[in-house]
């Protein structure tokens, strides 16, 4: 390694995996003196092409000299990163500090030369692109605010990352060069293209796991039983279309098959390519495997085996060296500890998982970091038969374990754009990135439902999470604003996500309920009430009402105008005219297809022929290896009128194939959701009305005013010397009242009063009426205690209080009173941001006292916060109604309000420093409002990955 004066200490932060373009992986790291051999052997590998346009002359091999130079950094004039795969340079950036005169020059000079060099084999796959995200990151902590670049005109692809990469740029030629400036500054356009480029590239990299062409099943056992030789037949039964191979490294020499499929000791004996591995040995003989698979050139695996971060701290090394390993290679990692990945698409019939029987295709994204909750998912839907298109099965299944590498992040990523994937479902254990889900999970809502299912407990063993200090409801409220629809159990994940999947979006809360049973109508209609809904008074059909009777009400309450979704509540029926299951479903349907595209859903009691005949032949179960014929009619086409599957009369499965063609068929057509339960029903409805609302007002998410009065350099060149002091303080009140006052946030003042004179001349100065306070922490913000006189007007009445305060509370000292001015009667409220190190800034509203410490009436919104955020904070606590004049009272200004909250918001955001305010008691007054108390922290921000350079989470 280098050595002082050479260098600076070696900036191992900079250390970072990548995700390339093609989903393949790469690491970024500083080049150091111990790199002179691979970055002579890189150059080699270099085209005679590649080196004129670095050097642009002929260059055919590095000089002594070249290769000191270039090794040589300082860390800080001069910096040099590669990319590396397999220990080996693909890629080389460097940076040199130069001054106006364009020599070499140190800081304060704020400007770089910058090249790079790619090795042609690795060109096209978004190197370089990565490799000056990590450069300008690290230039910029450097103090260096600019590149420069020249490029010969024909050298298209650099111009192209340069031009492509979003920051403001100048472009000039001269002496037949092309000469690029650009600042550093991130822009929201750099910002754009690097989160493009990030799911890109991410989303490639799962899909390079869920749709192999090619798969090995590495500890395939030779005898029958045993994890590898399971996954091998799930495999073959489900009709994997790519090649699949079992490799042992225990198989005789002379076995060239196992059930068919070639068999190998190990993979480098496979002659074709091998996208993925499904490695089933214990977890001592994984690195074995993994060095293998690298050097073989496989894209993935998926780690089943056990014995890793979940077992404990020998456990949790081995299981990030695996990925140390993995990596290293370019590839990515399901697991270890995992179920398995599922993809039912025709083209591919992937079953690389535990479970013995493959889903049915359809339109349901699940993510399961438990394999057990991933056998419970489909499971669920397994009984439940699907019931809302034809096709509601799974579109891919992934079930993650330790998820030490490919995350709940990952799969979003993938789904985003995943043209058969229309509803994600999610069970998360914990949150790795809690920012960055968020930012993903907003975006992938506005285009398609995601439900989640959040475990409220510590994280399981072996999971990676940061630490938040925010409650567990509180992180259920954020990702509510982020379009997230958030369910407690998987039950009602499966309930939301059945009738989210094809069914349409309900416009409004209003609910019409029709059914042949009165008392089950109007506990439908009394559920309705619970979860804030608007159902019209229920229609009884009575016990006699026939499939027409029901077809008739149904078409005619989706053709009302004052309806916005319907409930059909169905009970079993006697008598001759009473419909079968399979006509009452044909009524509903045709009725649904028939009326405007409004959501309907079915209640249904000990109905259990109703439930299929809804779904038909189209459910989400696991297909059954033996059937009886009476059996797959039942559950399949012998309750449906219009195509028939094929294979359904022989009580077989019918095949992937004609499950596709039948699906296709089916298209368009209005299968409904059935739930044994009116509160389930009414449950998932009142979801899919939330998430319609947010959707509609993710349409318009408002705006972050600007504000004339900010001082934002002001505000930072104070907080720079206050951080000067050490590393973390909280502000005395002037510097917390002059910090604020640079944001237009005005704290009235209190002064001290330790002795009854004192109070008499701080009332002087500040004029009468007055309030005298105890603010010790035992009394701070308890008027109900009796710690505050309130409207003294005189000295003789602040001297009796100032008398009572310490008969009741003991010495000044104690007490620590002070005098303020009195404030305009309103409402008390409470103003509250954080940085939280996990979930980012978080700005929090409530009323002051009782409602928000004893109850928890509090509102959160994410920072920043626009006009519309600040005004559904303000009105989306439960004891909102106090300041819009409830019974009779006089509203406040709440438009003042939520000036102030916007404020607080940008104040935290241009300044990740401040990492704590809090302004309490807020009074809130018909005309105005008046800040009474503040306080503000101070530290060195958390890092923010959110905002720099693509990362993989670092191990």
């Amino acid at each position: 390694m280098q050595s002082a004066p050479d260098r600076h200490e070696y900036p191992a932060h900079w250390e970072a995996d990548v995700v390339l373009r093609d989903g393949g992986t790469a690491r970024i790291r500083p080049i150091t003196v111990d790199d002179a051999e691979r970055l002579v052997s890189f150059y080699e590998q270099v085209s005679d092409e590649s080196k004129y346009y670095r050097f642009f002359a002929p260059y055919p091999r590095l000089s002594a000299k070249d290769v000191h130079r270039f090794t040589h950094h300082d860390f800080v004039d001069r910096v040099g990163l590669a990319a590396t795969v397999g220990g080996e340079f693909i890629a080389t950036v460097r940076y040199d500090r130069i001054g106006a005169d364009g020599m070499a020059a140190t800081a304060p000079a704020d400007e770089a030369e910058v090249a790079f060099l790619v090795q042609d084999a690795h060109q096209g796959r978004g190197v370089a692109s990565a490799l000056l995200e990590h450069i300008a990151a690290v230039a910029r902590e450097r103090d260096i605010r600019r590149f420069a670049a020249e490029v010969l005109p024909a050298n298209n692809k650099m111009i192209k990352v340069f031009t492509d990469a979003g920051y403001t740029q100048k472009r000039s030629f001269e002496d037949g060069v092309v000469r690029l400036e650009f600042d550093l500054e991130p822009t929201e356009r750099s910002l754009a293209v690097q989160r493009a480029r990030e799911q890109r590239a991410e989303a490639h990299s799962v899909r390079r796991l869920l749709v192999p062409g090619s798969v090995a099943v590495i500890g395939t056992g030779r005898t029958p039983g045993g994890v590898g030789r399971s996954v091998l037949g799930n495999l073959r039964e489900a009709g994997f279309t790519g090649d699949l191979y079992a490799v042992n490294k225990a198989f005789p020499e002379d076995l060239k098959e196992l059930d068919g499929v070639p068999a190998h000791r190990s993979v480098r004996d496979i002659d074709g390519h091998v996208d993925l591995a499904v490695v089933a040995v214990p977890a001592d003989h994984v690195p074995e495997v993994v060095t293998e698979c690298g050097e073989h050139g496989v894209q993935g695996l998926v780690v089943l085996a056990a014995g890793y971060a979940e077992s404990g701290p020998e456990g949790r090394e081995r299981q990030r060296e695996l990925v140390r390993h993995a990596r290293a290679y370019g590839m990515r990692i399901i697991g270890p500890n995992a179920f398995g990945v599922i993809n039912t698409s025709p083209q591919v019939q992937l079953n690389a998982s535990l479970a013995p029987q493959m889903p049915r295709p359809g339109r349901i994204g699940l993510f399961a970091q438990s394999g057990a909750i991933g056998v419970a998912l489909l499971s669920r839907l397994h009984r439940r038969g699907g019931g809302v298109t034809g096709v509601t099965g799974v579109s891919t299944f992934v079930s993650s374990g330790n998820r030490a590498d490919v995350s709940g992040n990952d799969v979003l990523q993938y789904w985003y754009d995943d043209p058969d994937t229309d509803v994600a479902l999610m069970y998360l254990e914990s949150i790795g990135n809690p920012r960055k889900f968020t930012r993903l999970a907003r975006r992938t809502a506005a285009a398609k439902p995601l439900v989640v299912v959040q475990g409220a407990g510590s994280a399981p063993q072996g999971h990676a999470v940061r630490a938040t200090r925010l409650p567990h409801a509180t992180v259920s409220v954020l990702l509510r604003q982020a379009g997230v629809i958030r369910v407690d159990t998987i039950t009602e994940l499966v309930d939301a996500g059945l009738l989210l999947a094809r069914q349409p979006l309900p416009r409004g809360p209003r609910v019409g309920i029709l059914g042949n049973s009165e008392s089950l109508g109007l506990l439908t209609y009394d559920a309705c009430l619970s979860e804030g809904l608007r159902p019209q008074p229920p229609l009884d059909l009575t016990t006699e009402a026939s499939a027409e009777d029901f077809h008739a009400a149904l078409a005619h309450a989706l053709s009302d105008e004052a309806c916005d979704a319907v409930v059909v509540t169905a009970i079993p029926a006697i008598g001759e005219a009473s419909p079968g299951d399979a006509e009452l479903a044909q009524a509903l349907r045709s009725a649904a297809a028939a009326g405007p595209a409004k959501p309907v859903l079915v209640v249904h009691v000990e109905l259990g022929g109703l439930a299929a005949a809804l779904s038909a032949a189209t459910s989400t179960a696991p297909r059954a290896r033996t059937a009886t014929p009476d059996a797959a009619a039942a559950e399949a086409g012998a309750t449906r009128t219009g195509p028939t599957e094929s294979g359904t009369a022989t009580g077989t499965p019918p095949a992937p194939a004609a499950e596709a063609a039948a699906s296709e068929a089916l298209e368009g057509t209005h299968l409904i959701p059935a739930y044994p339960a009116a509160e389930r029903a009414v449950r998932a409805l009142s979801e899919a009305v939330k998430y319609a609302q947010w959707r509609r007002e993710a349409a318009d998410p408002g705006k972050v005013p600007e504000h004339e009065d900010i001082d934002e350099k002001g505000a930072a060149a104070l907080i720079g010397r206050l951080l000067a002091r050490g590393q973390g303080l909280t502000l005395g009140t002037d510097e917390t009242c002059e910090l604020l006052g640079r944001y237009g946030i005005p704290v009235r003042r209190s002064l001290p009063a330790p002795a009854p004179d004192e109070a008499v001349r701080a009332a002087a100065a500040l004029g009468y009426p007055v309030a005298l306070k105890a603010t010790a922490p035992h009394l701070r913000h308890r008027a109900d205690l009796g710690g505050v006189r309130l409207d003294l007007a005189d000295e003789e009445q602040l001297r009796r209080a100032y008398s009572e305060l310490t008969e009741l509370f003991g010495a000044p000292q104690e007490l620590r009173p002070v005098v303020q001015a009195m404030a305009p009667r309103g409402v008390d409220t409470v103003v509250r941001a954080v940085i939280d190190p996990a979930a980012g800034a978080v700005l929090s509203f409530g009323l002051a006292g009782a409602a928000s410490q004893l109850l928890g009436d509090m509102a959160h919104r994410l920072i920043p916060v626009t006009d519309r955020d600040a005004g559904s904070l303000v009105r989306s606590i439960r004891t909102a109604p106090l300041l819009f004049g409830w019974r009779g009272s006089t509203p406040v200004d709440t438009p003042a309000l939520e000036e102030l909250l916007l404020r607080v918001s940008r104040l935290v955001d241009d300044h990740p420093e401040v990492v704590a305010v809090t302004l309490e008691p807020v009074v809130v007054a018909p005309h105005g409002l008046s800040v009474l108390g503040a306080s503000v922290r101070l530290a060195p921000p958390p890092a923010r990955d959110d905002l720099g350079p693509r990362t993989l989470p670092a191990y």
